[in-house]
């Protein structure tokens, strides 16, 4: 330990320096601990979780969201990260979404991330058709994404069935569930604004989506669309039941050429032969096209239809012309 006449000396040389080495110290402890506070703003903690994707949640407090990342070992310090996150103007405008941790990075790399949404997680082109059901979409998704959770999605997607709309979308890879639901019931809100009929029509929404996925399975162009709206909106109004085969995909996967008679009393809501009525909701997701085909009818005096393996459609006006049809086109 120095004595006190040594420290003396010490502080008596220090100010006997010349002033402009004085500014050189000076400027030099000062570069030195700016430098220091730089790379402590930009060194990642040890044990930084590298190829990790981090989630923020929607409606995540910032709290919330440094006691997680901490807990991740993502930042070493809450009270630097805070602080950053703060300077940088984010304390409310952190950005929910999912971070691929692509690179060792320290608590300012990562606040500035978060406050303006740098995701680092390459998008996908999804492309989900007219008609798909939520089981298909479901095994499109996990086909597709990473780590998607199918149970999770189903569960969630089963209210919403005919209501995601089919279209292309960018998405991350490791979107969630919940937020592919909510993007593609989005976008059929927007859509339908667009459907001519809809605002006057004497139907519900359900009973019109429900009639258009019936449609969308059915027929394959607006003309057979429209006539055949019109056939199973007459059935309904005369409480005929509407005998339609697309509503059996739903409930045991088969198409018309597979059906069978013992498949024709299968006991399901579903079963148009034997429940007269619209099912009880949506059997797919329809288009535009399929909608507007279930709000704009075509008035005949048709009250039967069937449909070739090409696709041709033959209508009937009394069951004895439907059963003709079917013996000479059904299978051609």
């Amino acid at each position: 330990m120095r004595s006190y006449e040594e420290i003396k000396l010490q502080l008596i040389a220090w100010f006997n320096v010349p002033q402009n080495k004085k500014n050189f110290w000076y400027l030099s402890i000062s570069l030195i601990l700016l430098f220091s506070f730089y790379r402590y703003l930009h060194l990642p903690p040890q044990g930084f979780p590298l190829g990790q994707v981090f989630t923020v949640d929607n409606g995540e407090s910032l709290q919330d969201i440094t006691n997680n990342l901490y807990k991740a070992k993502i930042i070493k310090s809450p009270l630097v990260f805070r602080s950053t996150v703060i300077v940088l103007g984010g304390e409310k405008k952190v950005k929910a979404g999912d971070y691929l941790l692509d690179k060792a990075e320290g608590p300012f790399d990562i606040a500035s991330r978060l406050v303006s949404g740098e995701y680092h997680i390459p998008v996908a082109k999804l492309t989900i058709p007219e008609g798909w059901n939520i089981f298909q979409i479901a095994d499109y998704m996990q086909k597709n994404l990473i780590n998607f959770d199918k149970p999770a999605f189903l569960l969630m997607a089963k209210k919403e069935e005919g209501y995601l709309f089919p279209d292309t979308y960018f998405m991350s890879l490791t979107i969630q569930p919940e937020t592919i639901i909510n993007s593609m019931n989005n976008n059929f809100i927007e859509k339908i604004k667009t459907v001519t009929g809809i605002a006057t029509s004497t139907h519900s929404l359900k009973d019109i989506i429900t009639m258009a996925s019936i449609l969308e399975a059915e027929a394959r162009t607006t003309q057979s669309r429209r006539i055949i709206s019109g056939i199973l909106w007459k059935r309904l109004q005369l409480g005929m039941a509407l005998q339609v085969d697309s509503t059996f995909s739903y409930v045991n996967g088969k198409n018309t050429y597979e059906l069978t008679a013992k498949d024709l009393t299968l006991e399901s809501p579903y079963n148009t032969y034997k429940y007269a009525g619209l099912p009880p909701g949506p059997i797919d997701n329809p288009g535009l096209d399929a909608i507007f085909s279930a709000v704009n009818p075509i008035t005949t005096n048709y009250l039967y239809f069937l449909s070739s393996k090409s696709g041709d459609m033959y209508y009937a006006n009394t069951f004895e012309e439907h059963k003709r049809n079917r013996e000479l086109y059904l299978n051609k």
